[in-house]
C-alpha cells in the first residue's frame, strides 16, 4: 500500500518524464489518476491540476472546516486500508 505522499511522487513524476501522460493528467485527473494508481475515484470528488510556470504559482489551503482540537477529540471513526477507501487528494 502506497502512501499518500508516495502516490504524489509517483503521479508528478510520470507527468514530468512523460509528456503524453501529463497532456491526459490535466485533461482527465480522475481517469488518469485511477489508472495509474489502481484506485476507484469516486464520481463525487473533483480532482484538479494546475501546472505552475515561471509567472505562475499555486497555494492550496486546506479546507477551512476542519474539525477544531475540542471536536477531534470528541469525533468517532474508523480506518480502512482498502485502496478504493483512501482519498488519493489527502496528500
Amino acid at each position: 500500500m502506497q502512501t499518500p505522499h508516495e502516490m504524489r511522487t509517483r503521479i508528478v513524476g510520470r507527468a514530468t518524464d512523460d509528456a503524453d501522460f501529463r497532456a491526459k493528467l490535466l485533461r482527465d485527473p480522475p481517469a488518469i489518476i485511477a489508472a495509474e494508481l489502481g484506485v476507484t475515484i469516486p464520481s463525487s470528488l473533483t480532482i484538479q491540476v494546475h501546472e505552475e510556470d515561471a509567472s505562475t504559482a499555486h497555494l492550496v489551503l486546506p479546507p477551512k472546516d476542519r474539525l477544531d482540537e475540542v471536536a477531534l477529540r470528541g469525533a468517532h471513526g474508523g480506518f480502512s486500508s482498502a485502496p478504493e477507501s483512501m482519498s488519493v487528494l489527502n496528500w
